[in-house]
């Protein structure tokens, strides 16, 4: 099985190129440039370098949501075409059990943290054994004090990663009681690597999609939007008056 992933979900663009327990080719980028100017370059450049004809491949895999709005668009815009102009299925791979992914094999609890502003994060909590993840809380859209407090309930040492982990390292230094720690640099971003071996596990188990199905997960509304409710609230109680 051969997997095609992009992750264009957060801070990070990053595209690879899996086939059954090989790595084949893996290009991340953590820069100040759009994914508009980044992914699709790095996605040529990994068929070149792997003179990879695209019809070989089994299916487009995307993370899939939550993460930035716009990230998330490019990248669901990417895999839609890709799979629309190859006739493959789409596979669709919640970002923050790829970002937990990153640390298979893990003996702690897992909580990735993706900083969603406003004082909230994109996180979840997973366990492994072995290799074998286990969502121990879905991701979520949630307070860092939320899901600090959910970390105790567990009585568990925890590992963190995602950019949010180092917005909020301070909080957690002062309000983590448990032992803990902070993913290093190779592991503590989005990865593509990680959505493709995810990916192979949905495809197997036919957690696939159409090209047309294929939508991204936001988790909450967009800053639009809520500008747009709140003014339409705003302009209720004016009327009112």
């Amino acid at each position: 099985m051969k997997i095609l992933a992009i992750d264009s979900s957060g801070i990070v663009a990053s595209a690879a190129v899996a086939e059954d327990d090989n790595l084949l080719a893996e290009y991340t980028v953590n820069y100040k440039k759009t994914h508009s100017q980044t992914l699709l370059p790095m996605i040529d450049e990994i068929v070149r370098m792997l003179e990879l004809d695209l019809s070989s491949i089994d299916a487009v895999a995307a993370a899939g949501g939550p993460g930035s709005f716009t990230g998330l668009r490019i990248g669901s815009a990417t895999a839609k075409g890709l799979a629309m102009a190859l006739d493959k299925p789409v596979v669709q791979v919640p970002t923050v059990d790829a970002l937990a992914y990153n640390l298979a094999g893990s003996g702690a609890l897992v909580c990735p943290l993706m900083d969603a502003r406003r004082n909230q994060v994109y996180t979840g909590l997973y366990r492994f054994e072995g290799f074998q993840m286990h969502v121990v809380l879905e991701q979520r859209a949630a307070g860092i004090d939320e899901i600090l407090g959910k970390i105790q309930e567990q009585e568990s040492a925890a590992v963190f990663l995602g950019d949010g982990a180092a917005v909020y390292a301070p909080y957690i230094r002062e309000h983590c009681t448990l032992p803990y720690a902070f993913a290093p640099a190779h592991l503590n971003k989005q990865r593509a690597a990680s959505v493709a071996v995810l990916a192979m596990q949905y495809y197997r188990e036919g957690k696939i999609q159409t090209a047309a199905e294929h939508r991204p997960e936001y988790l909450r509304m967009s800053q639009a939007e809520r500008e747009r409710m709140e003014a339409g609230s705003e302009n209720r109680l004016a009327g009112q008056v």
